[in-house]
């Protein structure tokens, strides 16, 4: 797997505990990067350095960039929280304390290097809310993010989840022209249902009929290792024009939906349509 040119590349990877950030750790190790993890528990991989993180505290994140240093070739934002946990600890794991965290690594990377992070199916109706996230997003800034989390909270945010999955899908698509005139690239991807730990606080807040809508047409979950996959090809050096884009990574159920090939009335119930 040389041609993905991973070879004694440096490489941050948050969320490296459990689930898709581990898996993608795994393969970058396999792969001969030099992976520096992040997460809030601590990792069993053999990684070049680890350093606990809490995305909801920026102070941690500022301590482990830099002690990490030096340069970083690519970035890998797999962390995140379920809908199950408080809303604004939500909002900050999954879209303010990343995005202040790559705002951190940023000045360490070049011309070539990458970054992609993980969004969410839950986040495929960023589209219609181009103009609402865009608001958000003017907010620059962890606490002027945070502020207006909590003045939009009933009316925006709600539940968390879906928001801050929609608002990494926007920021990466405002981001991409910028960036890619220093040379680096950033893109995201929107997973299907994937068997991680995570999953159980899905099952729990999600009735089955719903979850199983977003495994067609494929019949099944994703496996960590195949999200891994699409994140790890993404910041590869043979994806080295690809810019920009929110992947789905979801066995086929957004080309469904699009075309009219998956029976979505378990979710047209849910929504009460």
């Amino acid at each position: 797997m040389s041609f993905l040119g991973y070879e004694n590349k440096r490489v941050i990877v948050s969320g490296c505990y459990s689930g898709m950030g581990e898996a993608t750790a795994r393969q970058l190790l396999e792969l001969g990067a030099e992976v520096h993890g992040l997460d809030f528990k601590e990792s069993s991989l053999d990684l070049a350095s680890f350093h606990q993180v809490d995305l909801r505290d920026p102070a941690t994140i500022d301590a482990a960039i830099e002690k990490i240093g030096g340069k970083v070739d690519a970035l890998f934002n797999c962390a995140g929280l379920p809908q199950t946990a408080p809303p604004m600890d939500v909002m900050k794991v999954n879209f303010i304390g990343m995005r202040h965290l790559t705002e951190k690594v940023l000045p360490l990377m070049s011309e070539g290097s990458c970054i992609v992070t993980i969004s969410s199916n839950g986040g495929m109706g960023y589209p219609r809310k181009m103009e609402l996230h865009g608001q958000f997003l003017a907010n620059e800034g962890y606490d002027a993010a945070v502020k207006w989390c909590e003045e939009h909270k009933e009316e925006h945010v709600k539940e968390g989840y879906s928001f801050s999955k929609e608002a990494v899908c926007v920021w990466t698509l405002m981001m991409a022209p910028k960036l890619i005139k220093q040379g680096i690239r950033i893109n995201c991807t929107l997973p299907g249902p994937t068997q991680t730990p995570m999953m159980s606080h899905f099952e729990e807040a999600t009735d089955d009929k719903v979850l199983n809508t977003f495994i067609q047409p494929i019949g099944r979950r994703s496996t960590p290792e195949e999200q891994a996959a699409a994140l790890i090809f993404l910041n590869s050096a043979p994806a080295s024009y690809l810019n920009g884009l929110a992947l789905p990574v979801d066995g086929g159920f957004m080309a469904g939906m699009m075309t009219g090939q998956v029976d979505l009335s378990a979710l047209a119930a849910m929504m009460g349509g």
